[in-house]
């Protein structure tokens, strides 16, 4: 299985998805313009990553801004990642946020209040 690597752009943000050390992590601005193909590779991939998981899942969210579309995928892998929790892997958020900026940490709570997932909702001075 191949680490997932895709450097970000102004619209997409950097992704980097390692199997190995189970740390998933998405930096930057979200707010391509079709999230479905963008999101499609992540999907892709962890889609094999759930049949051989690594024992501890982490998913770092760092992203300073997502636009509606964007949120509807980055359920989408939350609900994947839910599946996954309890099974063979232990999974846990951390959604960063900084700080003053209360639109995304909102953003976390109500994130961590759809799904049955721990989260750590860490407040930073820069991502």
């Amino acid at each position: 299985m191949e680490i997932l690597h895709i450097e970000g752009s102004a619209k997409t943000p950097t992704i980097d998805f390692n199997h190995e050390t189970g740390v998933l992590e998405l930096r930057g601005r979200s707010i391509p313009e079709n999230s479905i193909e963008f999101y499609g590779p992540l999907q892709s991939w962890l889609d094999s990553y759930e049949s051989v998981p690594n024992h501890t899942t982490i998913l770092d969210m760092k992203l300073e801004y997502f636009n509606t579309s964007s949120s509807k995928c980055i359920l989408d892998i939350f609900k994947r990642l839910e599946k996954m929790n309890g099974d063979s892997t232990a999974v846990h958020v951390n959604w960063y946020f900084e700080t003053e900026d209360e639109d995304m940490a909102e953003a976390g709570e109500d994130y961590q209040a759809i799904v049955q997932l721990p989260f750590s909702i860490i407040e930073v001075e820069e991502i």
